[in-house]
């Protein structure tokens, strides 16, 4: 008898507990406390970066196997990813050499980025700009070359030096962000 009321409450007692957190988990959202994490081309799927993306009129493919980003712990994310940007004018062609969507305020080169969408581009010395989806310039600031990395790869993002921050990187060139 006692051995059945053990099978009986057992279920029970786990079924109480799993609804309890139930709202967590059906939200997407992480456990409090989570980490950071970052999302290098094989996390970022179609389901949180678009295959296309608009910019000054025209839509362009993004390059998901050259994408990366953060996952905050609060369930916002940073993602950013190359484009094909060949069917745009020469002059915007320069400049705009990949797509950033921010869910939060970023803090690039001492300048704060609202959310949004973005287009961006590392310039010719040491130059990095950030344009609105109408190709005009919100924030100009400095890049960082990185000589002593190994094996550069096309887009990624990786932890900075700096507690909280980030490295946007296309290949060697990089510039720091991290939340406001």
């Amino acid at each position: 008898m006692r051995f059945t009321r053990l099978f009986v409450f057992l279920p029970l007692l786990l079924l109480s507990f799993s609804l309890r957190y139930w709202h967590v988990v059906r939200a997407g959202n992480p456990p409090a406390g989570a980490a950071e994490v970052v999302l290098k081309a094989a996390d970022v799927t179609p389901k949180i970066f678009p295959e296309r993306v608009f910019f000054r009129g025209q839509t362009a493919p993004a390059q998901l196997r050259n994408t990366g980003g953060v996952h905050y712990g609060d369930d916002f994310y940073v993602l950013a990813g190359l484009v094909d940007s060949s069917g745009y004018s020469t002059g915007i062609k320069e400049k705009y050499q990949a797509y950033l969507l921010n869910e939060v305020t970023l803090e690039i080169g001492g300048q704060a980025l609202k959310p949004g969408a973005y287009g961006f581009g590392f310039l010719p010395g040491g130059k990095f700009v950030v344009m609105d989806l109408g190709a005009n310039d919100v924030l100009q600031g400095s890049s960082q070359h990185d000589g002593e990395m190994k094996r550069p790869i096309p887009l990624q993002v990786s932890v900075s030096s700096t507690a909280g921050s980030y490295r946007l990187y296309i290949g060697r060139d990089y510039v720091e962000f991290r939340r406001h």
